[in-house]
């Protein structure tokens, strides 16, 4: 089947006992055993519900992988699956990573012995040169967030094969439509399903993907052990939304190429990153391994002063955390995703006060550019 196809039918499609088209939500906290010695499938919610497993379904196979776990959040499903390395063990991690994975591998993780190294992971040899003896996984993004930085998958893949580390990817601005890591040798996937999966700014959760059946169980321990599972209702949602996520990114990323088109000419904005552009550094990677280069895409303008026009007077696009919803999300990520990095660590990265990010939804795309146009005027 093809992918527009899978996200349909790509899990349970039919209700066995009613003949309903869909998963129903199985509300429930317990289920009741009939032997003492054979317990059935499902025995209490925390572990396993079916609407959950519908979830985990349709994004495993998706994403290629052979194991899903769908988690109460994107990080979530970032902790849990971090708790799989152990104390003495070092991270590579690449340097604009998400700011709440920022905050938990640097404030977290490293009370608990597990160490980070921080590295512009667009240049391979210098993920190579920060592994250690004791290094056990490498942490991506790409395209990153806020900067849209492309990093080589199958190359820091092979990169940590040879080395014997296990190798993540946050795969949330692409999705599996666009973007498969596991496909490009990578171990596991990681989303914030509450982005573009779900796509209507109404669920929070999280996946976590792999083809590894033995890692599939480390974290599914994790998971059951901690209690970060998603919910029944939530999972419903994101089952719902992933059956428009084709049509949803693909009007999204042609208003995004119109947006772009035009903002990287105005007078106020002085850089525009977004792999979609030939001349992004990134750009002829990220289309050799994406299938697109999404609908998210961060631009600086030339003041604070027009910083703080655009954000408090765009109409349409709302002035808000997050992204990949049906409306246009428009944030500011020194505020927003990346507050909890220190101000000269924000800087040192390329995360300036006068940076913004932009998802793009649905909108006609000539009614947003007017709506950011007046905002900056």
């Amino acid at each position: 089947m093809k992918r527009a196809t899978q996200m349909i039918h790509g899990g349970p499609t039919v209700d066995q006992q009613t003949g309903a088209l869909g998963v129903p939500i199985y509300q429930i906290s317990t289920y009741r055993q009939t032997s003492m010695e054979h317990f059935g499938k499902y025995d209490y919610a925390r572990g396993d519900n079916p609407t959950r497993e519908a979830a985990e379904e349709v994004v495993a196979t998706l994403e290629g992988g052979s194991r899903c776990l769908a988690f109460a959040s994107g990080m979530a499903a970032i902790s849990t699956t971090l708790m799989i390395f152990s104390p003495g063990d070092h991270l590579v991690v690449c340097d604009d990573v998400y700011g709440g994975a920022y905050r938990v591998l640097t404030s977290i993780f490293s009370r608990m012995g597990v160490s980070s190294t921080f590295v512009d992971a667009t240049d391979l040899s210098a993920i190579e040169a920060a592994i250690r003896p004791e290094t056990k996984g490498l942490y991506l993004e790409t395209p990153s967030n806020p900067l849209l930085k492309v990093t080589d998958l199958k190359g820091a893949a092979a990169i940590a094969k040879r080395h014997g580390i296990i190798t993540l990817v946050d795969n949330t601005f692409m999705t599996p439509y666009l973007q498969r890591p596991l496909e490009l040798g990578c171990d596991i996937v990681l989303h914030s399903g509450t982005k573009f999966l779900n796509g209507h700014s109404d669920v929070i959760c999280g996946f976590a993907v792999t083809n590894d059946k033995e890692l599939g169980q480390r974290i599914r321990y994790v998971q059951n052990a901690f209690g970060t599972g998603l919910g029944p209702q939530d999972s419903f949602l994101t089952l719902r939304g992933i059956k428009t996520l084709k049509v949803r990114m693909d009007q999204s990323q042609e208003n995004t190429r119109i947006i772009v088109e035009r903002l990287k000419n105005h007078p106020r904005v002085t850089a525009v990153h977004y792999p979609g552009l030939p001349e992004h550094p990134g750009y002829a990677i990220h289309k050799a391994q994406a299938d697109g280069p999404g609908a998210v895409f961060s631009f600086e303008v030339d003041s604070l002063e027009t910083t703080k026009r655009l954000l408090e007077n765009s109409h349409l696009a709302a002035f808000a955390v997050s992204l990949g919803g049906v409306e246009s999300i428009i944030s500011y990520p020194a505020k927003m995703s990346h507050a909890s990095v220190p101000r000269e660590e924000r800087e040192r990265k390329g995360i300036t006060d006068t940076l913004i990010r932009l998802s793009v939804g649905l909108e006609d795309p000539d009614d947003l550019y007017a709506d950011l146009e007046q905002a900056m005027q």
